[in-house]
């Protein structure tokens, strides 16, 4: 196959590049080095170094005799992505070029208009590119789980059958989403499924858990082919904040009581998620889901596994979001075990491993960046003493007519 990685500078978009030249696809990666500048915005980075993306590339090119093509812009500039898709004329997309980060979209009102704005429109311009240039390319979108909340019934994968007043139906599972993120994410879900039904595009969600890990076969092959290890409270995932704490010697810091219950995946199982779904396409006109995770936990419990291999003890901060501590948690993963996954479990080994992986950088951590400072709910402004605030007096202006 021909195989376009949109955000292949990125966490999961570098090794699903590498993954698939590997295996013998041809591939491009685009990127625009987001992701990078919103390390220099908060004074962040990930605690394994990541080179340059022309070094990774021309590193990739050493170790493998294989060569990655590389477009350098904004999906957002609808010029540049159909000028990228009429040149390297893929065959499937796999679109990992998003703004991920919930806490992120949640800072204030231009943060949250920002991953609006960049997930939603690049995405439409995406739909847009395919349809104009090649209908029959194979979206692979990369959705989250997020997308569906902690409804208090089992979480179905994708699709509800619902029976009312007598008459049957089977609709797009309800979405109650928790941050301005993941409510880009429902967005990008509904426009790629009208785009099915009313242009015949063909397209897979892969509604994933959260991701742990960093290595694969490929980035193990030399210190230049290294993916991201983010563990700070805006992208770090919650169990690197756990290892990386564990490592420098804090206490693992738990939002609220901990009973948040999430899907979760390591990290070789997304890459074999995605070849799956790239091996076995959607047919033209479908919006196929499936929900990408492989094994449920608490937050506590990861917090008191990563405690029992550590030794660190446990703490408890005021929960900073707004969402349901203690709630019902199953859902359905079938779709992809049935095309053949053999999932990876997080085992007491997996969890040393991590630990190593973060001791050996142990003097690149920067515990000022793990606790969480953005808070979900908004500060109010104070209105200055003895005038009405701005919704008082948009409330007496529509009072007088």
């Amino acid at each position: 196959m021909r195989v376009l990685v949109l955000g292949g500078d990125g966490y999961l978009g570098w090794p699903t590049a590498l993954h698939f030249a590997a295996a013998g696809h041809e591939v491009a990666v685009v990127d625009n080095y987001l992701r990078r500048r919103y390390d220099d915005e908060l004074g962040t980075a990930s605690l394994v170094p990541i080179s340059p993306l022309s070094i990774r590339i021309g590193c990739w090119r050493e170790v493998s005799g294989t060569v990655i093509d590389c477009f350098i812009g904004d999906i957002t500039d609808p010029e540049f992505l159909t000028n990228t898709l009429q040149w390297f004329k893929p065959q499937t997309i796999i679109h990992l070029a998003e703004q991920r980060s919930a806490p992120y979209s949640m800072v204030d009102r231009a943060h949250a208009v920002h991953t609006q704005v960049n997930n939603v429109v690049g995405t439409l311009n995406l739909l847009w590119a395919i349809a104009e240039v090649d209908s029959t390319i194979h979206l692979i979108k990369l959705g989250t789980m997020g997308e569906y909340g902690t409804p208090d019934i089992d979480i179905e994968e994708g699709w509800l059958h619902v029976t009312h007043r007598g008459r049957s139906d089977t609709l797009p599972f309800p979405k109650q989403p928790g941050s301005f993120y993941h409510l880009s994410k429902v967005h990008d879900s509904h426009n790629i499924m009208f785009c099915c039904r009313a242009w015949g595009l063909r397209a897979t969600d892969l509604n994933q858990g959260v991701v742990y890990g960093c290595d694969t076969p490929q980035t193990q092959q030399d210190p230049a082919l290294a993916t991201r290890f983010d563990y700070d409270a805006t992208f770090g995932t919650v169990l690197n904040r756990f290892v990386v704490q564990a490592v420098a010697g804090h206490a693992l810091t738990v939002y609220g009581s901990g009973g948040q219950t999430r899907g979760f995946l390591n990290i070789l199982d997304t890459m074999s998620c995605l070849e799956l779904a790239a091996e076995h396409p959607a047919e033209p006109g479908e919006f196929r889901v499936f929900n990408q995770f492989t094994e449920t936990f608490s937050v506590l419990g990861l917090a008191e596994r990563v405690a029992q291999r550590s030794g660190v003890a446990v703490d408890h901060l005021p929960n900073p979001r707004v969402e349901l501590e203690h709630h019902h948690y199953r859902a359905i993963n079938t779709g992809l075990l049935d095309l053949g996954l053999r999932p990876h479990p997080l085992t007491d080994t997996v969890i040393d491993e991590l630990l190593a992986a973060a001791d050996r950088h142990r003097g690149l951590i920067d515990a000022d960046t793990i606790l969480p400072e953005t808070q979900w709910r908004p500060r109010r402004l104070a209105s200055p003493s003895g005038s009405p605030s701005c919704a008082a007096e948009l409330h007496l202006v529509a009072g007088h007519g």
